[in-house]
């Protein structure tokens, strides 16, 4: 059995919890219990309908933790828009947390959250100061993000601003005197056909650049991918980084279910948030944000939100009471690209903020089909017919990757391999249409087609 097979299965014991705030404290107490944390999407601007949704999510049959997620408006600092519509009972698709103001915050988290049932606020900004500020003055225990993770995906702003302005953010929640936990959103950038090894090296290097502003409760992402078993080796590798790394943190890891085109059937989709859970608990992740069947189509509900949340955990309580894992972890080397890529892009400036700076100006780091401004979009990669994830080319990037394996990608190839997942998990469905996961067919969904 390799050693990234091994790390697989039992993985580096995540950080100490001696530096962990309210919500670091929970996700570590639970994964002492043997139980996955998981967690929603959601946000909505009217405050009597976020307060009912985090309570449907603390009522819910799961280790829950509650997500209150800012709107479009809230994300660019376009505030006063936000207050408009909150005025004149305009839609938002999000919490406007400064236009609802820190009081008004602060009042919704406590009539909800306590030890037991954190909140994270998730955003999506590039350049987030003033949401950190109103978030310390509503005491809000946890956030994400990152200044490459919310600026190349979401963003025009200068990857060099939004270094400046994550460092005065990381800064700003390190001065506190309850740690606030922040994640990384290095390990989902784009959602899907970024190779494992860019996304570990990017949420590395992002958890360093927190450590290095002052950080010590932080957790480190990874999003589902085309290939249980190279995701297997992929969190392995993430976990054992995180090990010897942020020795001196609080850290764990959270997975993503799949963030490309999903499923479009209520099976199917089903079935790819089945075996979401069932890497999170073979990897030892701690956290799990899921999604529902209504992704492909629209704004789940809340109904839809809890009814994804139970499910995720019987499917996690099933997984936990299995004698051995199905699926092996693919041993492709990712933990030595990542490093190659993590150590190349330190070695660029004296601090991690300036070196990721340098290393995406000299496309040493590239995100395959970011068309952001500072991204070299040299890089392509491909799905192989076993479903991997490989680089068809790995542009200036420090990587050992045969040049004569280099392989175009079409319009039309990138089309089909966006799909991927889609038609794996639909194909399924209908082909077998009478089929289901012993777990689903034990649970009907209230909203499954008869």
């Amino acid at each position: 059995m390799s050693e990234l097979t091994q790390a697989s299965q039992s993985g580096p014991v995540a950080g100490t919890q001696n530096n962990g705030g309210r919500f670091s404290r929970y996700v570590h107490a639970m994964h002492a219990q043997g139980r996955l944390v998981v967690q929603p999407r959601m946000g909505f601007a009217d405050l009597a309908t976020m307060r009912e949704g985090l309570l449907g999510v603390r009522r819910a049959g799961a280790s829950a933790i509650g997500t209150i997620t800012l709107d479009s408006y809230t994300r660019v600092n376009d505030h006063d828009s936000a207050r408009q519509a909150l005025r004149t009972g305009a839609e938002l698709n999000g919490f406007p947390l400064v236009a609802h103001g820190a009081d008004t915050t602060r009042a919704l988290l406590d009539s909800v959250s306590g030890p037991r049932f954190p909140v994270q606020v998730r955003h999506g900004s590039a350049l987030p100061y003033p949401l950190f500020q109103a978030m310390v003055e509503a005491d809000v225990d946890a956030t994400e993000g990152g200044p490459v993770s919310y600026c190349l995906p979401y963003s025009r702003a200068p990857i060099s601003r939004a270094v400046e302005a994550w460092a005065r953010c990381c800064e700003l929640i390190a001065e506190q005197p309850e740690p606030m936990h922040l994640e990384s959103f290095g390990g989902c950038m784009l959602g899907q056909l970024c190779p494992p090894s860019l996304l570990v090296a990017l949420s590395v290097l992002e958890a360093l650049f927190f450590r290095e502003h002052g950080l010590s409760d932080i957790s480190l992402s990874y999003a589902q991918q085309t290939h249980p078993g190279q995701d297997l080796e992929a969190i392995a590798a993430l976990r054992r980084f995180a090990g010897e790394r942020l020795t001196a943190a609080t850290w764990h890891v959270v997975l993503y279910t799949f963030m490309g085109v999903f499923p479009r059937t209520p099976t199917g989709s089903y079935r790819i948030l089945e075996e979401s859970v069932r890497l999170a608990v073979r990897s030892g992740s701690e956290r799990l944000i899921v999604k529902t069947p209504a992704e492909a189509h629209r704004i789940p509900t809340i109904a839809e939100n809890v009814d994804a949340l139970e499910f995720a955990e019987s499917i996690a309580r099933d997984e936990a009471g299995r004698a051995g894992q199905a699926v092996v972890a693919t041993d492709s080397g990712i933990y030595e690209e990542a490093r190659l890529l993590i150590d190349s892009t330190l070695e660029l400036a004296p601090t991690v903020g300036g070196a990721l700076v340098k290393a995406f100006e000299r496309g040493m780091l590239d995100v395959p089909y970011c068309l952001h401004q500072d991204n070299a979009n040299k890089s392509r990669a491909y799905v192989d017919a076993g479903g991997m994830l490989r680089w068809a080319e790995p542009g200036r990037m420090p990587l050992d990757v045969a040049r004569g394996s280099a392989r175009p990608v079409s319009a039309k190839g990138l089309l089909t391999m966006l799909g991927f997942n889609e038609r794996r998990f639909d194909g399924e469905q209908l082909t077998h249409g009478h089929l289901r996961s012993v777990q689903y067919a034990a649970r009907p969904h209230p909203r499954e087609p008869a």
